[in-house]
């Protein structure tokens, strides 16, 4: 058995490391010119019931430690005059670490022979060829054929038309994204306002994130609930004038907190959020498979690169207990995963719900009920 995969994110690198373990070999094809071509974006809380899982099964449970932010798990929750509401502090127990995505992938890339991804490869299409076969066609033109595929391809995945005609629909919120470097000494106001670890303040239809990343380093995550020709309307290749756009949304909100925008040292980046429909499933398909976006994309509810690395990890490990059997290896994964995605995917729609016909000013004892039920945080007197 030799297994194509298709996408050297999180999903596909721990699935092509848990069959390595497994003795079972694998090809891992990826449309990035090499490992650093692109950010790899921010900080993961990898949580001890999926995504600490794969690790565990990877067998790189004592590299990911050594990965893990100390502090970063501390977490609190402002409303929009910059008071505190509650509050939780990291003292090491937590089980939701936080790492770089960029460190967690170089350490699954580094676990792998030399040669398992090629780089610059760019899927065009996939088509079947007959007895569980499939071919996959490059943007220059080449091509490989494959006896077991799996796209681990992401949001667009160019395997997915395989299994299901389902694409993903834009769920009217994205995030911008903004960064501020050396924050305690030349940010200090929204260092402050951030604290040791990530920061909450939610409002209708908009909120500011941010999180505490290595290197001193504020990553803030700007929600805006608006329609997509909203944002076609700013120029953000004018990083001034975009800026100046996204701001006006919060103003009125403490200085500290539209720091998090105004101030950043970076271009503000938008980053739409796209969704498959909750229960998202197919038919059985002989000889190919999703794992992590590319099968279950939902908007960021902190719980994505977790499910990728879990999918890849239990792909890989049915696949290694049923040798000469992937069709029963493949119905075994699948069996599990759809209705694991279904229940994140409905969960991430019931503080939605929670907050229909809520005002403005309600909205932070809202999420502070859901926050201190899932964390323990205590809410300030």
């Amino acid at each position: 058995m030799h297994v194509t995969i298709i996408g050297a994110g999180l999903g596909g690198l721990t699935l092509a490391r848990v069959l390595h373990v497994h003795g079972i070999p694998a090809t891992v094809y990826e449309a990035e010119a090499s490992p650093t071509a692109r950010t790899q974006g921010g900080m993961l809380d990898i949580h001890d019931y999926n995504g600490q899982l794969a690790v565990e099964a990877a067998g790189l449970t004592a590299g990911f430690r050594d990965l893990i932010l100390e502090g970063r798990q501390a977490m609190r929750v402002l409303d929009r005059h910059g008071t505190v509401l509650a509050e939780k502090t990291d003292d090491g127990t937590g089980g939701r670490p936080e790492v770089q995505r960029a460190a967690l992938r170089e350490m699954l890339l580094d676990a792998l022979p030399a040669g398992t991804v090629h780089w610059g490869h760019k899927v065009s299409a996939a088509r079947a060829i007959g007895d569980g076969r499939h071919e996959v066609v490059f943007a220059d033109g080449r091509t490989v054929t494959t006896d077991l595929l799996v796209g681990a391809d992401g949001a667009w995945s160019r395997v997915r038309p395989l299994l299901t005609g389902a694409v993903p629909e834009y769920v009217g919120e994205a995030f911008v994204e903004i960064y501020l470097y050396d924050a305690d000494t030349r940010h200090p106001a929204a260092a402050k306002a951030v604290g040791g670890g990530s920061l909450m303040v939610p409002s209708i239809g908009k909120g500011i994130h941010a999180h505490r990343e290595s290197g001193d380093t504020l990553h803030t995550y700007v929600s805006l609930t608006r329609p997509l020709d909203w944002f076609d309307a700013i120029d953000f290749t004018d990083p001034a004038a975009a800026t100046a756009r996204v701001a006006a949304e919060f103003e009125g909100w403490a200085p500290e907190l539209t720091a998090l925008i105004t101030d950043g040292d970076t271009p503000p980046v938008l980053r739409p959020h796209y969704t498959l429909p909750v229960g998202h499933r197919w038919a059985r398909v002989p000889g190919v498979t999703l794992v992590g976006d590319a099968a279950h994309l939902m908007p960021a509810n902190g719980e994505g690169a977790n499910l990728a690395m879990l999918d890849g990890a239990e792909l890989a490990l049915a696949l290694a207990a049923h040798p000469g059997d992937a069709e029963t290896a493949l119905a075994e994964y699948e069996e599990a995963m759809f209705p694991r995605a279904a229940k994140v995917g409905a969960e991430g729609m019931k503080f939605d719900e929670l907050l229909a016909g809520v005002g403005e000013d309600d909205v932070p004892r809202v999420l502070l009920e859901v926050f201190e039920e899932f964390t323990g945080a205590v809410r300030e007197s």
